[in-house]
């Protein structure tokens, strides 16, 4: 449970709303590119932490960094699958062309 779940209490002057830990980002650095997760996660379990104690500066960086990970996995997961695509493309074409050559002699 969250402490941004319930409204703050009335003597609670000067803190600052709690950041959102993006654990989803994280949990999507897991499945689009592990290596990333493990960063993530470590930055979205301290944005929690540097709240409570009054790093809000801290808690949002934090916050930032799980969020940047996880977009970072994603692109990282495009752009490999993409290029899994293109080499798979091109070893097809040039298997193709090697057959097509064998039937013409």
């Amino acid at each position: 449970m969250y402490p941004n779940q319930y409204p703050a209490p009335a003597h609670d002057y000067g803190r600052a709303p709690m950041p959102s830990p993006h654990a989803g980002w994280a949990a999507a650095a897991v499945i689009f590119f592990w290596p990333l997760a493990f960063s993530a996660f470590s930055q979205s379990s301290k944005v929690v932490a540097l709240w409570v104690v009054g790093d809000f500066q801290g808690a949002q960086n934090a916050s930032n960094r799980a969020k940047r990970l996880g977009k970072i996995a994603l692109l990282l997961w495009a752009v490999i699958t993409v290029g899994f695509i293109v080499v798979y493309a091109v070893i097809l074409g040039a298997i193709v062309q090697d057959v097509n050559d064998l039937n013409s002699y």
